[in-house]
């Protein structure tokens, strides 16, 4: 059994200032360390995105930010209404047996917004 207490995924973005603004403002997350160049949001109680301005970013089709909600059809309908970019609309995937629609961030990558349908989903 690990010891990790926390979950940090870190994106190195193009501006910091455009990127904080989607998260905080638009996803809803807070910001619970601001480091300058970095901010730290926080998803859940251990659970965080870390958005970094850099000059060296990554390729944003390598990476998948996913958000685990109840209710993917409210946060669709929230996003759609702030003007998010939705890639996919909210659907059912039979493979994975989950509920999920896909938008971009103002840096291309992927956030996901996804229900698990599955029972064994080890739930909060």
């Amino acid at each position: 059994m690990s010891t990790f207490d926390q979950q940090v995924t870190f994106l190195l973005v193009a501006d910091l200032e455009e990127s904080t603004r989607f998260y905080r403002d638009i996803i809803g997350l807070d910001v619970v360390l601001d480091q300058g160049d970095c901010r730290i949001m926080r998803v859940t109680e251990t659970a965080f995105i870390g958005i970094c301005q850099r000059a060296e970013r990554a390729d944003p089709g390598a990476v998948l930010v996913t958000l685990v909600t109840d209710d993917v059809d409210a946060e669709h309908a929230r996003l759609i209404a702030a003007g998010v970019s939705c890639e996919k609309e909210p659907g059912h995937n039979p493979k994975y047996n989950l509920y999920h629609a896909f938008y971009r961030d103002p840096d291309g990558f992927l956030v996901e917004v996804q229900r698990f349908l599955d029972p064994a989903w080890p739930r909060p």
